[in-house]
């Protein structure tokens, strides 16, 4: 429990892969942009909070563009140190990772895109992204499904919480080849880090009145280490009576949330399939553009996208979505105890979804992405204030 009590959101906050083509075309004109914009344009406010911007790959600098300009807007006392670290772009180096490590050591909050990870091995197994996260040991994603009033999808009303455990299983970058034309991929869990993400499960149930929670397995054929996983889960379940708890088995999971996602309250898995049940939930919803998403150490915060995804076609086009950064920002603002103005963003995102006059292509819509700001801006005062 000590590693969750280290964890300042429990007492205040919830919260295609692309050809390679076209990242070479739009990789140009994203790092011109990020470069083109002056340290003006970021926050300076005497007493702000210090929070470490990444803004990654694809359509990442102009989602951090949207924030910047909401939060400018609305007067939030945050300022933004901004990092750059990329694959795609050349902006990646051990002396960058040092230095947005260090960045984020000191501030302990950040916002960030998606790092986009090549295909292509070129020696290193892991990626600048996955190394990110475990020298931070971000070992909890969280990502809140729920739906945006006004905006009507096959299942409305949804609620849901997905946690995952994001340090080990799958994504341990332990491969090798054993013999010619065999590949080895270990996947790795540990009795240690299933118990600490199955605690945080529960102790997340607990603090925000949720009343279920689901581990999500596949041990009936990794006997082994899903075996683990969920044992470790019973094992914790036992500690919280008042919470009901369930097993599913992952491909049965993905059929329910389709068919019936209502039964769902708080999920628990490990690596992979959080990873897919994430992009799966946040289709029922609206898709990768409307769903927030966050990943906690016992030390720190990191704010992102729910379904992470560069959507590097959509570089320069002015049509992303900012919707699911602006939300994550607002749990940010949160997370830092600035409740008044997390609320205020968070309500204008949705007053804009709910009216509907401004939605972007994602959504069904014709708007810009630089309208769909405009009239975000435009709801921050709607009295005047």
């Amino acid at each position: 429990m000590a590693a969750l009590g280290g964890v300042r959101w429990v007492t205040r906050a919830l919260v295609a892969a692309p050809n390679p083509r076209a990242w070479r075309s739009l990789c140009t004109s994203a790092v011109a942009q990020a470069s083109s914009r002056s340290q003006g344009e970021d926050v300076r406010v005497e007493g702000a909070f210090p929070v470490t911007m990444l803004p990654g790959d694809g359509v990442g600098p102009e989602l951090m563009h949207a924030v910047k300009e909401v939060f400018k807007a609305a007067s939030v006392p945050v300022e933004f140190q901004e990092h750059h670290l990329s694959e795609v772009q050349n902006m990646a180096s051990e002396e960058k990772l040092e230095q947005v490590l260090s960045s984020m050591k000191e501030n302990k909050v950040a916002i960030i895109g998606k790092i986009h990870t090549p295909m292509e091995y070129k020696g290193e197994l892991a990626s600048y992204d996955m190394r990110l996260r475990r020298k931070l040991d971000l070992f909890a994603n969280v990502v809140h499904v729920k739906s945006l009033p006004g905006y009507k999808t096959r299942h409305n009303n949804l609620d849901l919480v997905i946690i995952r455990e994001q340090t080990e299983g799958e994504y341990s970058s332990l491969e090798h080849e054993s013999a010619r034309g065999v590949i080895e991929c270990l996947k790795i869990v540990t009795r240690t880090k299933s118990q600490r993400i199955a605690k945080f499960a529960f102790d997340y149930a607990t603090k925000k009145g949720r009343g279920k929670v689901t581990a999500v397995h596949k041990a009936n054929i990794m006997k082994l280490g899903d075996g683990l996983f969920l044992q470790c889960c019973e094992e914790v379940a036992e500690l919280y009576p008042k919470i009901k708890f369930e097993t599913m088995i992952i491909d049965n999971c993905c059929m329910q949330l389709v068919q019936n996602p209502y039964q769902f309250d708080v999920l628990v898995m490990p690596n992979l399939y959080g990873n897919i049940i994430d992009n799966l939930a946040a289709g029922l919803v609206g898709g990768a553009g409307v769903v927030p998403g966050e990943s906690y150490s016992a030390e720190y915060a990191v704010f992102e996208t729910g379904a992470r995804h560069p959507f590097a076609q959509a570089v320069g086009r002015n049509i992303a979505n900012p919707t699911a950064m602006l939300l994550s920002a607002s749990n940010m603002l949160r997370h830092l105890n600035l409740e008044h103005h997390s609320n205020t963003i968070a309500d204008a995102v949705k007053k804009v979804i709910k009216v509907g006059k401004v939605r972007t292509r994602d959504m069904g819509g014709y708007s810009t992405t630089t309208d769909f700001i405009k009239s975000v801006i435009g709801h921050l005062h709607p009295y005047g204030g």
